[in-house]
């Protein structure tokens, strides 16, 4: 580890021992199911509050923002501003329906509303999305730490994934909240440090930063045209008005924590809480972003490394320098964004507060990780395990089949973070496959809650509609130029709304026509049919 001096491995090993340690503390605590996967309903909703921050301020945001925003503008700021209306419709409508159903899956009331299929189709949505989350974020944290250590993505991705396996799997969901309340301090901590560290170096200062991000548009939150092909204002807006609404309303991640509050109202209250502080959060890095923009304007000597690197990992390994120098000439900051942090923290960050900001990174990661296994745990427990092979488990069982779930999650999001090798910004990837695997499952439940009346038939009939428009809106796309007349018009973040959407609206429809064909029978027909 060439790249890091003792102390920074000494403060990065501090807090790796310190987290299982908090795991193997809660361990004695877990002796059944309710314990494990509720903590038994005795969280108070502040700590509730801070664990769902962390788990939104994953690594994808303490990476992917600030390279967003170094490669294009404040665009993407725009889904953070929309996090106060879901959280509105949340607080109102599904924290009261959960903590009323008693249920600590958030799939189980879809088999009593609408049969089997629906539970099993949400179950395959959400594991789905988790592993995407899982594997893009574990992709973020091999991202940096190779910058600093040298070592490979893949072999980063093993030793981290196996520490955070061994505190989730020992500590259960108190383990994992009261956790990320320490890690969403130390993130917060890390990202104002960062920008300081930025700013101090800067010739000029914070002044010359805003000069240079007004004169290259760095701080525009895009067009407000009513234009839904592109990446406009309202396009995020929309995308990310539906994303919270799924993560907050439907998400096993969220919903779980609801049932670990002491009330209703210390739930409600946890949203708010983690609204008030991700938002202006959020915004830091996107400050972050607009800053390191600047700074390597300033020095543009500087990005030739980080562009250099960016583009011998596109080419083959015997590519000639001079190939290599072209690629790297063309390549624009989109290209690369996603690498400046690692590469200032690396050249520019002194001893010991690389350890503090690596260790802050990490902690972005691991909350949103730990909290993803034991959610997905839980749903594998409940609604695959005890539902389709074996019911009635005791507390031995049940419990070892929670922890087989997690450390299965576990391995399985580190493989699909390591497929994630290569991508271009690990942030536009986590948008797009949330927005896919999101979209059907939250048409279902907005129908299932909202429609009192729709029946199986039709919410069954809405849902396949959906998901083929779903696949045709993600895929179409890539048709060949000769079928390029049948291609999805729309941005790509417009998946979850429009799939949403069309199961949810084509759900009313079925459910209005067949009440229309119930035609009233007549008086003599109803004293007949009475008699």
């Amino acid at each position: 580890m060439s790249n890091l001096r003792v102390l920074d491995l000494v403060i990065i090993a501090l807090y790796l021992v310190a987290m299982i340690a908090v795991g193997a503390y809660f361990s004695r605590k877990n002796l059944n199911a309710e314990q494990y996967s509720s903590a038994s309903g005795l969280i108070p909703g502040w700590a509730i509050g801070m664990s769902i921050y962390a788990t939104f301020l994953s690594s994808n945001t303490f990476l992917g923002v600030p390279g967003k925003a170094f490669g294009a503008n404040w665009n993407a700021f725009v889904f953070s501003i929309s996090m106060p209306l879901a959280a509105w419709v949340a607080t109102r409508y599904f924290v009261p329906f959960y903590r009323g159903t008693g249920e600590i899956s958030a799939y189980t009331h879809l088999e009593h509303r609408f049969g089997s299929w629906a539970r099993t189709y949400a179950v395959a949505c959400f594991l789905l999305t988790q592993l995407a989350r899982i594997g893009s974020i574990f992709f973020g944290i091999a991202l940096t730490l190779q910058a600093l250590t040298g070592f490979s993505m893949e072999m980063i991705m093993l030793v981290t994934g196996s520490c955070i396996i061994v505190y989730t799997v020992l500590g259960g969901i108190e383990a994992v909240i009261w956790t990320e309340v320490v890690q969403g301090v130390v993130k917060t901590f890390g990202a104002l440090l960062i920008l300081y560290l930025i700013v101090t170096n800067m010739p000029g200062g914070f002044s010359h930063i805003v000069a240079i991000g007004q004169e290259q548009h760095k701080f525009s939150l895009g067009g407000f045209a009513p234009d839904f092909t592109q990446s406009t204002f309202w396009v995020v807006l929309l995308y990310g008005f539906f994303i919270n609404l799924n993560n907050f309303g439907v998400d096993q991640n969220y919903v779980q924590r609801y049932h670990t509050a002491t009330s209703s109202r210390q739930a409600a209250k946890s949203i708010w809480l983690c609204v008030l502080i991700y938002v202006p959060a959020s915004l830091l890095f996107f400050v972050i972003g607009s800053a390191l923009f600047a700074y390597y304007q300033v020095h543009p000597e500087l990005i030739e490394a980080v562009k250099l690197k960016v583009a011998a990992e596109k080419l083959p390994l015997t590519a000639a320098a001079a190939q290599l120098s072209q690629a790297a000439a063309a390549l624009q900051p989109a290209d690369y964004g996603d690498k400046v942090m690692p590469h200032f923290m690396v050249t520019k960050i002194p001893p010991g507060f690389v350890g503090l900001i690596v260790s802050a990174i990490l902690s972005a990661a691991m909350s949103t990780i730990s909290s993803g296994m034991n959610a997905s745990a839980t749903v594998f427990t409940v609604d695959i395990y005890e539902r389709y092979f074996k019911s009635n488990l005791n507390v031995k069982q049940t419990m070892r089949a929670l922890h087989i779930g997690t450390v299965a999650v576990g391995l399985l999001g580190m493989g699909v973070g390591i497929a994630m090798i290569g991508v271009k910004s690990v942030l536009d990837v986590w948008w797009q496959l949330s927005g896919i695997f999101a979209a059907g499952m939250l048409g279902l439940f907005l129908l299932g809650i909202i429609s009192r009346h729709t029946r199986n038939a039709e919410a069954l009939t809405a849902t396949i509609i959906g998901v083929l428009v779903i696949v045709w809106l993600t895929l179409s796309p890539r048709l060949p130029e000769a079928l390029a007349a049948f291609r999805n018009p729309l941005h790509q973040s417009m998946v979850i709304v429009v799939g949403t959407l069309t199961i949810f609206l084509l759900g009313l429809l079925l459910t209005r026509l067949r009440q229309g064909r119930a035609v009233p029978l007549a008086p003599e027909e109803l004293t007949q049919s009475v008699h």
